[in-house]
């Protein structure tokens, strides 16, 4: 294993993996990786290699439509994935080992726009369906108003949960608040493990474009502070609930978005505590980059560059537009899949 990583995990952070590539889930197991999750870019981009034609095909002799050629490939490959991290699972009691599913983009796509109640009915179906008789699947569903309101329902039914496309502390409390009040209606809180995906490197992104006033000091923190307040605050509400499992951040979007950064940038910053979700491109560069890391998840700027973060960030504002490319990045790859299956089917029917 490559002493940076070993360093990284060594510091308490969990390294997950941003796919769920077979070759590459068995790789970065090797490098120290304990979990995975999935999206439809995700699926997509394994699609296109042509490794999976032949399941494919078998799912496709069977009647099968586009869509659900798509997610029952999804979800074998991610069972794939789980049968690589069971152990882990089995080995920290249900603390860790997990590979997430996203649960259908399309609920949020803008142009079908499906009625609010209708939403959450559905992500509390789709969320009981996909995780039933599974131990280490984690069930990904975003903090949008629909998804916020299926989380209550979905942890008192025995989910494990990924809260996923947060990007704000108002966010955060309102997928952890639901997801508390689900698990104390449990009668056990023996198997309650939820998580919180925090998206960092968006929020950089964000601010350079829409808050250019911020000083050099400031500008590209935004997002790290961001998450390590939330980090300190799920650290503060769970320490008296009496939890077995630990209920955790995922620190999401760890990629760094400008080629000047360092790959490490965020991985760095982040590391000490919690999840990190990263790229297969970020666990290689932090594997050979002969970096030592310690905890710095807990340590803060400087009080002049938190005030100034605090006075030039308008975070409602950034939620807002954030939700808003988020959604959009959330339902289209799921169209692309579909039509990609779609293309599939006519280049099998033409061999």
């Amino acid at each position: 294993m490559s002493q940076s990583l070993t360093s990284l995990i060594q510091s308490g952070t969990k390294l997950w993996l941003d796919s769920i590539d077979p070759d590459l889930v068995r790789s970065n197991r090797k490098l120290g990786a304990t979990g995975a999750t999935s999206n439809p870019i995700i699926v997509s981009n394994l699609i296109k290699t042509g490794r999976f034609d032949d399941q494919i095909q078998q799912l496709m002799n069977t009647g099968a439509d586009d869509s659900t050629v798509a997610w029952k490939l999804t979800d074998q490959m991610v069972n794939d994935a789980q049968s690589v991290f069971q152990e882990i699972w089995d080995v920290t009691s249900g603390n860790d080992g997990y590979v997430s599913f996203e649960l259908d983009p399309l609920l949020e796509d803008p142009e079908l726009n499906l009625p609010h109640d209708e939403r959450v009915a559905k992500y509390i179906e789709l969320g009981k369906k996909w995780s039933a008789g599974q131990t280490n699947r984690m069930i990904k569903v975003p903090a949008t108003p629909a998804g916020l309101d299926a989380l209550e329902e979905l942890a008192a039914s025995g989910v494990s949960l990924n809260a996923t496309l947060i990007f704000t502390y108002r966010q955060y409390v309102a997928a952890r608040d639901a997801c508390w009040r689900g698990a104390q209606r449990r009668t056990s809180l023996e198997h309650f493990k939820s998580v919180y995906s925090i998206f960092v490197s968006r929020i950089d992104v964000y601010t350079e474009k829409h808050v250019p006033e911020l000083s050099d000091q400031a500008q590209g923190l935004v997002g790290i502070v961001n998450a390590k307040q939330i980090w300190a605050a799920n650290q503060s509400f769970w320490a008296d609930k009496h939890c077995p499992l630990d209920q955790e951040i995922i620190f999401a979007s760890t990629g760094t978005k400008k080629p000047e950064d360092p790959k490490s940038k965020y991985v760095s910053a982040l590391a000490g505590s919690d999840i990190q979700t990263n790229p297969p491109e970020t666990n290689d560069a932090v594997a050979e980059s002969g970096e030592v890391f310690t905890k710095q998840v807990d340590q803060l700027p400087s009080t002049g560059v938190l005030d100034e973060i605090e006075k030039a960030v308008d975070f409602a504002k950034m939620e807002e537009i954030l939700m808003q490319e988020g959604i959009a990045k959330f339902a289209n790859p799921q169209h692309e899949l579909i039509a990609l299956i779609r293309e599939k089917r006519k280049s099998i029917a033409r061999v």
